[in-house]
């Protein structure tokens, strides 16, 4: 288990050179003021570590960090600073997709980072969907309304109403459908699948991408605005950098993604580029945009999985956990690495592992099926990965 502050420092102080931060009068913050304000994050999140290991109760992020300025005033922030200590805060927020004071302390540092730097799908996901589905016969645009499990199969339901059979199934379906109850199981799901679904928390970070006619902002991986309050800051990813296109992509997390949501497409971006001249003054107009809805989307409803105050880490686990011949994956049951789709890929490789060996229990036949990947199975995959 890394600790708490470990995990931020990793997040952040491996882009800190690549940011430029502004605060709502356009001027830029001086890069020496936002290294020394990392640096008393960095104290701040050490101090809520030994919070956490004197109170037994579990309490939000927030929380931690009010009980810490109370015992160590002189890591209050003033000024500018402090606004640039939100700006760290909704970074963070970011990084779960949900406000701080609805994550857990106690759970919030659970996941593994893979070593290696961060880098970008360029292409995005599509080459590797297309690579790994190869052979294999996808229905696109069924959606699944009803699950029926029997002792020798499992029956599934799409809207139009058409079926299909087999001897067992992957449910892999976002955090947030399963949430919703939108996909009936029959018989239904035992009391504590049922309850690790309802306790996971879903967050939500929108994205909201403006295609400019040419680059006019500073040539770093994320420009950010600094404010009084983490729900009043933000930030652009600079896609020119890693792409050669001049698009600047918003994201909003928690609390402001959903109120964003709650805006038509044209609202959304105008807000998105209203942030930006505040920070640039002179940013000429957008000529095309692209808005994300992950939190009222039916087939997603909510981003990814996190942490809440109060529930346990290993309920990733329990919604992993097995139900006779439905197997589940995805991002929100993977222990070490929830809310990622590197922890998606990992539980989906079980998954498919785990009805594999429910068939050759079934039939008895060894060679029947073949893992999907093994040591003699290599999949290559045309990725074009920038690191930014």
């Amino acid at each position: 288990m890394k600790i708490l502050y470990q995990t931020v420092v990793v997040v952040f102080s491996c882009f800190i050179c690549s940011y430029a931060l502004f605060d709502m009068d356009g001027n830029q913050v001086p890069q020496e003021l936002v290294t020394k304000v990392g640096e008393a994050f960095e104290s701040i999140l050490k101090e809520t570590d030994k919070v956490r290991q004197e109170f037994s109760e579990d309490m939000s992020i927030r929380r931690a960090f009010s009980i810490v300025f109370d015992r160590r005033p002189e890591l209050r922030l003033e000024g500018l600073a402090h606004k640039v200590l939100q700006w760290y805060l909704c970074r963070m927020e970011g990084w779960f997709a949900a406000d701080a004071d609805t994550i857990s302390l106690k759970s919030w540092d659970q996941e593994e980072l893979l070593p290696g730097g961060h880098g970008l799908m360029v292409r995005g996901y599509l080459p590797v969907i297309n690579t790994l589905a190869k052979g294999l016969d996808v229905h696109l645009n069924h959606r699944v309304t009803k699950v029926v499990r029997r002792y020798n199969g499992v029956k599934v339901t799409v809207e139009n109403g058409k079926t299909f059979v087999a001897d067992a199934a992957v449910i892999a379906v976002p955090l947030g459908v399963l949430k919703a109850k939108i996909i009936k199981f029959e018989p239904k799901l035992p009391d504590w699948k049922e309850a690790a679904i309802a306790d996971l928390g879903v967050g939500i970070e929108n994205k909201i991408a403006l295609h400019f006619e040419k680059v006019f902002w500073p040539n770093v991986e994320f420009l950010g605005v600094v404010a009084e309050t983490s729900y009043g800051c933000s930030y652009f990813l600079n896609l020119h950098k890693a792409t050669g296109h001049p698009v600047l992509v918003y994201m909003p997390a928690g609390q402001l993604a959903k109120d964003i949501e709650k805006m038509s497409d044209e609202a959304a971006a105008n807000f998105a580029f209203n942030q930006l001249k505040k920070i640039l003054p002179d940013a000429s107009d957008p000529i095309h945009y692209l808005v994300s809805h992950w939190g009222t989307d039916i087939n997603s409803l909510g981003s990814y999985s996190y942490d809440e105050v109060g529930k346990a880490h290993d309920l990733y686990e329990r919604l992993r956990v097995p139900v006779d011949n439905i197997f589940f994956a995805g991002e929100a049951t993977s222990m070490d690495y929830p809310g990622s789709v590197h922890g998606a890929f990992a539980t989906g490789l079980m998954a498919a592992e785990g009805c594999r060996m429910r068939v050759l229990e079934r039939y008895g036949e060894l060679d029947l099926f073949q893992p999907v990947m093994g040591e003699e199975g290599c999949v290559s995959v045309p990725l074009l990965i920038s690191r930014l």
